[in-house]
């Protein structure tokens, strides 16, 4: 009896196939990927740029922010884990001030 391997979906289903290769998150749809740089702080910086412009959603982008600055931390570069840290907190008061306009305009 010959036993066929399983082939991989196309589309990615949030699971690794059984006996497959594939890790747990593999990067179904590299086109839609944003890479994320922080070995310095200008890469960082070049990274919220970035992050900011790209046509993601409000949450995908403090995702994306957060796994810029834990990695920095970790490899105990502070600074640059600042300027992701504050970038964050840019995102965030953006956002309240437009929901806080919204509400204003409502009533």
């Amino acid at each position: 009896m010959v036993r066929r391997k399983k082939r991989d979906p196309k589309k990615g289903t949030g699971k690794k196939p059984k006996g497959s290769g594939r890790r747990l998150y593999t990067d179904e749809n590299p086109k839609d990927t944003v890479r994320i740089k922080f070995a310095t702080v200008k890469n960082a910086r070049a990274t919220v740029r970035k992050v900011k412009r790209v046509r993601k959603s409000y949450a995908r982008k403090i995702q994306i922010l957060t796994v810029g600055e834990q990695r920095a931390k970790v490899m105990g570069k502070k600074s640059v884990a600042k300027v992701f840290k504050s970038a964050k907190a840019g995102l965030r008061r953006a956002r309240n001030a437009k929901k806080t306009k919204k509400k204003r305009f409502k009533t």
